[in-house]
């Protein structure tokens, strides 16, 4: 029988990637692609589960992405990233991006979403996760709407 996995706190899987956008990230409009921004959600998102679940992790969907304000080519995209909820071997990571000017200055809000990651054996078969610990009432409700999410989804 496997020995059980140590639960881990919100804060181990925390994870902020952040990138200069460049000419190469644009689109015809002179703003950053979509899809530049969606890789790094999904990257952020992947590593989050991978240190929580201490194993190999794999996208198993995105919720709905809504870009809310244009990020330009000059801005910084910062993407935090942290695991809201676990189910036995899938993980609901919280991902949220910003941009702000290379000197600072007000951070903006451009989109959150919700990625679901599965860990994986080296088989690539799900594989248990750790129970998560929430020590934060915004870990909290995080915790307790992911469950409400995963609930609905199996009805």
């Amino acid at each position: 029988m496997p020995k059980p996995l140590a639960p881990k706190p919100v804060r181990a899987s925390m994870t902020v990637l952040s990138d200069l956008m460049s000419p190469p990230d644009a689109n015809l409009h002179g703003t950053v692609f979509g899809g530049k921004v969606l890789a790094m959600v999904d990257k952020a998102a992947a590593v989050a589960a991978m240190r929580h679940a201490g194993r190999l992790c794999v996208t198993v969907a995105m919720d709905r992405v809504e870009f809310l304000v244009p990020i330009e080519v000059g801005d910084v995209v910062i993407v935090e990233a942290r695991v809201n909820g676990v189910g036995r071997s899938s993980m609901e990571v919280g991902v949220d991006v910003y941009a702000e000017l290379p000197g600072g200055g007000p951070r903006r809000h451009t989109n959150s979403c919700l990625v679901t990651m599965v860990a994986v054996d080296d088989k690539r078969r799900p594989a248990p996760v750790p129970a998560l610990v929430t020590e934060t009432p915004e870990e909290k409700r995080r915790a307790a709407e992911a469950e409400a999410r995963r609930t609905a989804r199996r009805r």
